[in-house]
């Protein structure tokens, strides 16, 4: 490898950086579905001739480990076969990608007559077909109920949609229309990704191109190698609970172990059960993206992401796993699954790196799938994720109303959005502070409430929310968090659910989704009077919560 000079290393790095994040806001202001361009359940990013990953938007947390498996995929499906103008696609979770609904769509970039890099963007569209609308039924018990899989397959030469893969699409899924508007605007920020490489290879050559990738992959490995090297080698474990898997409600038990040595970690899940049969598994793409995830946090949670990161990073888990899941169990709701894997290696870090990582968060993206159509018969698909407290930490209370560990730079929906889009009435969005979160010398941060009126003559719904049995968990002493539920209100009565496979509901009806606090850490008997006294002044706890979780009295909210 050619030493690049200083000056140009960087201006490459930062044409990178600037390229992803115009890929970002080409997809987001192109898109046709409020998934994509409200919540910014995408991610695009630029892998090097030998499919590292180079610099990604933020985006979606657990896509960042799964572009590299993924244009590993295609290209070993493709090979030679690859020519300028071609695109390809999958959302096949058992070639390195998440679930069905992920759209991977990948373009080789050629210059000087071979391939220089590759584009890519994962973006989850509304629906693609299968049992359910939104293709992701809570109690599938096979992929096959989960949408149309395009399996590493080209969907367009000389920059042209092939119309046979165009019919196959729209005869497959409930919105066509959308789902081509998501695929087109996907297209375009390949696109954007090949014009700005080219731009750089007319400036500087290829090969200078090249030598930039690889320096930048080298300066990172070797920067992440020194953080894992400053940590005392050692064997770091942790278990957790998944609260049943959609079909049955039999708690699953998880378990992980990391080894510490010589400025290099390992992940290992062996022993953990197999596949389950509802959709909460994650197969290895995504369980090593979960993995990536926390590995990132701890090594340099502040910096671009791209492979080198990961170089002292390895996996280790069997296959056919409840996170190493094979054809044909299903993967749909894989996140509340990899979530966990996230979680694992979280917990086990905690107690060594206090820093960064907090006490449990409420870990579930409690996302809810509510189905129905408009006054004008229109058919409607509202899927929205939702934010919960996370853990406190050593010296700060928990942060409240945060996005799950999956999900990084993604939001809810805006109150205005859906009462425009859809035919729902929010009636509430505020702190869950009913439900409280975990006590401690930092206090857990706080869930959330969400209600939604169905506006609607009637309207379906499913949902899956995880820790609804199993709360977050405190560190040093520190308070167990609150649970997630959502709750179904009726004329006659209120029904709590956790993963909930159907329920029709009517107008008027009331889904009210209360999302968990986070655990907290250390002794709440150390906890300040003048923290505690504060939450109450702000509303957040009562004085007879003071006096249960604190055994502090002689102050009441005014």
């Amino acid at each position: 490898m050619r030493t690049v000079d200083p000056v140009t290393q960087e201006i490459i790095q930062g044409k990178l950086l600037s390229t992803v994040d115009e890929m970002g806001i080409v997809m987001a202001r192109t898109s046709m579905s409020p998934v994509i361009y409200e919540v910014l359940d995408f991610a695009c990013g630029i892998c090097t001739r030998d499919c590292d990953l180079i610099a990604q938007t933020n985006g979606i947390t657990l896509f960042t480990g799964t572009f590299a498996t993924q244009v590993r995929s295609l290209v070993e499906r493709f090979a030679d076969d690859m020519a300028p103008g071609d695109v390809l696609v999958t959302n096949d979770p058992y070639a390195g990608g998440t679930h069905s609904c992920d759209l991977a769509i990948m373009r080789p970039i050629f210059a000087e007559g071979r391939i220089i890099a590759f584009a890519i963007n994962v973006a989850h569209w509304l629906d693609v077909g299968g049992a359910v609308p939104g293709s992701l039924p809570p109690d599938a018990n096979s992929v096959y109920q989960e949408g149309l899989r395009l399996p590493c397959v080209r969907i367009a030469r000389n920059d042209k949609l092939l119309p046979d893969m165009v019919r196959i699409i729209s005869e497959n899924v409930r919105l066509p229309e959308v789902a081509l508007g998501d695929l087109n605007a996907q297209f375009a920020t390949v696109r954007i990704a090949e014009r700005r490489i080219l731009e750089m290879v007319e400036k500087y050559g290829a090969d200078t191109i090249q030598d930039a990738f690889d320096h930048l992959l080298d300066v990172s490995e070797r920067r992440s190698k020194e953080v894992i090297a400053a940590l005392p080698d050692g064997l770091y474990e942790a278990t957790d609970i998944i609260d049943g898997d959609g079909i049955t409600t039999t708690p699953i038990e998880v378990k992980v172990a990391i080894r510490i040595e010589g400025g290099r970690m390992e992940v290992d899940f062996t022993g953990c059960p197999p596949a389950a049969a509802g959709p909460i598994n994650c197969a290895r793409g995504a369980l090593s993206s979960a993995v990536k995830t926390i590995f990132k946090a701890l090594v340099a949670p502040q910096e671009p992401s791209n492979e080198g990161w990961f170089r002292p990073l390895s996996v280790i888990a069997p296959d056919g796993t409840v996170f190493t899941a094979q054809k044909p169990s299903p993967t749909g709701w894989y996140y509340e699954g990899s979530v966990h894997a996230s979680e694992l290696v979280w917990k086990a870090l905690a107690p060594l790196l206090p820093e960064r990582f907090s006490a449990g968060s409420y870990s579930s993206l409690c996302v809810t799938y509510i189905n129905g159509r408009t006054a004008d018969g229109e058919e409607f698909i509202h899927i929205e994720p939702q934010h919960g407290g996370w853990g406190g930490a050593p010296g700060r209370d928990g942060a409240s109303a945060v996005i799950a560990l999956t999900d990084g730079d993604t939001y809810n929906y805006s109150v205005e959005l859906i009462e425009a889009k859809f035919p729902l009435r929010v009636r509430r969005y505020a702190l869950n502070v009913e439900d409280g979160a975990g006590a401690g010398q930092w206090r857990g941060g706080f869930g959330v409430v969400r209600e939604y009126e169905i506006l609607s003559g009637e309207a379906d719904i499913h949902s899956g929310f995880g820790r609804s049995k199993t709360p977050p968990w405190g560190m040093d002493g520190g308070g167990a968090g609150s649970l997630n539920r959502l709750d179904i209100v009726d004329t006659a009565d209120t029904t709590s659910y956790g993963r909930l496979s159907h329920r029709r509901v009517v107008k008027g009806d009331v889904l009210r989704i209360a999302t968990g606090g986070g655990g907290g850490w250390g002794d709440p008997a150390k906890r300040s009077k003048d923290a505690i006294e504060e939450d109450i002044r702000a509303g957040y706890i009562s004085a007879e919560r003071a006096a249960s979780d604190y055994n502090h009295r002689g102050m009441t909210a005014k």
